[in-house]
């Protein structure tokens, strides 16, 4: 399993009346840690599009535990617990300065390529990189 974590501080414009970060902001932070954790890899998300790879999302899970607030600096938690072959999941937990979990969600993407507008493959050096974060059993 391929594990990444990065931080971003809840802005004003996030919040809702009662100072909490908005419900809908989650996408966004979510994408942030995929992002961040693929390029933590050495892939950028706008090169594998420039390349003709897209990744449109398929299915997004979340589960709101407690709220965060303005100005704290989150950490969002990003995994990648299985290898990807023409989807890829990404399971996230983010967690307030003091340690406290959050949030908790999931996104399964699509590799798709632009070109011939249908599913394709995970890239093959993409998949040679993250492999040696899986074991076979």
């Amino acid at each position: 399993m391929y594990s990444h974590s990065t931080f971003r501080r809840v802005t004003y414009a996030e919040t809702d009346k009662m100072g909490y970060l908005y419900y809908g902001r989650y996408a966004d932070y979510f994408e942030t840690g995929r992002v961040e954790a693929l390029r933590a890899l050495g892939f950028v998300y706008k090169e594998l599009e420039d390349s003709g790879i897209m990744m449109p999302v398929l299915d997004m899970q979340i589960r709101y535990r407690k709220p965060a607030f303005y100005d704290e600096l989150l950490e969002i938690q990003t995994r990648i617990p299985v290898l990807p072959s023409v989807r890829i999941e990404f399971d996230y937990r983010i967690v307030n300065p003091q340690g406290k979990l959050l949030t908790e969600g999931k996104t399964t993407l699509v590799f798709y390529d632009r070109i011939k507008k249908r599913p394709c493959e995970c890239p093959e050096d993409m998949k040679a990189m993250l492999s040696g974060f899986f074991t076979e059993k």
